[in-house]
């Protein structure tokens, strides 16, 4: 357990490091803004290129953990709607927002700092691959889900051309785009910029970390505890226990790629979550389910990476 707390604990010293700079007024919540604007446009994009680019094609390209990924956070997604619908009583709106919250992982800030110092260098290939199941599947359909529950008078067809061209303007698909066409083409950067993208990527993880601890400053936890309950527990259990099934059934994927996908869907919802909910006038709700999770993420994230040591599904921490 030492191992295990070894690796989790400075997860989470940072970013407690970055949630005190924030109450200290050290940073400003503006201030994180833009080191979270850094790290998604620059470091994270370098991150993934690196990590994609430096592999073969048929390593990194692997549709059976898309599916599986895929399979997984769809029936977590449809558990916590169907939970909300049925046992809170909750309107449509507001369970597919709960639904986000209990399908959604933070893969880019805390899944892939996890899933690297467990696995090593295939966290980050993972976390790519989630990546594009999180921003081609799940984020466009339970947006859709909610402007429909909204009344709102959008088509879907101008949802969907509205979200593609958004996906298109994201730096860290673009990478993930790129870095797959250099694997495929066996091609390489020239040493000054492979050496530039090495520097960003060794900023992204720490930097990212302390982002989310300044953002989580400031946010409240007031009532709503059996909602903010049952989309804790959604996220923090039955999304890595649907991910782990899933990856157990669909052929074709590694140990390594196994793990490191339930080890992404055990993370807290992203870090966008409040803001997302704010359109739908569902921030306090999201905020403190965001906050709830990620403090409860320090214990059960170091719990499941026990279990999974214990039980053969990674190598012994040492």
């Amino acid at each position: 357990m030492l191992e295990i707390l070894s690796i989790t604990s400075p997860i989470f010293i940072l970013i407690g490091l970055g949630y005190f700079a924030v109450r200290a007024a050290l940073f400003s919540r503006a201030d994180m803004r833009v080191l979270g604007t850094f790290v998604i446009r620059f470091a994270l994009p370098a991150m993934l290129f690196k990590a994609l680019s430096e592999r073969p094609f048929d390593e990194v390209m692997n549709s059976g953990y898309l599916i599986a990924y895929a399979l997984g956070s769809l029936a977590a997604m449809g558990a916590a709607i169907l939970l909300a619908l049925k046992w809170r009583k909750r309107d449509f709106l507001s369970s597919v927002i709960i639904g986000m919250g209990a399908s959604s992982s933070n893969s880019a800030f805390i899944g892939l700092p996890v899933a690297v110092q467990v696995l090593g260098p295939v966290g980050s290939v993972a976390m790519a691959l989630c990546l594009l199941v999180e921003n081609l599947l799940m984020l466009p359909l339970l947006l859709i889900m909610a402007d429909r529950a909204g009344h709102k008078r959008a088509s879907i067809v101008a949802m969907l051309r509205g979200t593609l061209a958004s996906l298109f303007r994201n730096p860290m698909l673009v990478a993930i785009a790129i870095g797959f066409a250099f694997a495929l083409f066996g091609l390489a950067l020239p040493a000054p910029l492979s050496k530039v993208v090495d520097m960003l990527s060794f900023a992204s993880g720490p930097l990212a970390l302390f982002v989310i601890g300044g953002s989580l400053a400031g946010m409240g936890v007031k009532g709503m505890v059996a909602d903010v309950t049952l989309i804790t527990v959604a996220k923090l259990v039955l999304h890595p226990a649907a991910v782990l099934i899933a990856v157990l059934l669909v052929p074709g994927i590694g140990p390594e790629l196994q793990a490191a996908a339930v080890l992404i869907a055990c993370v807290p919802m992203f870090s966008i979550y409040a803001i997302m909910g704010q359109k739908y006038g569902l921030e306090g709700m999201c905020s403190a389910a965001l906050v709830v999770a990620t403090v409860a993420s320090f214990v059960s994230i170091s719990i499941i990476i026990w279990v999974m040591e214990l039980t053969g599904f990674i190598p012994a921490l040492s």
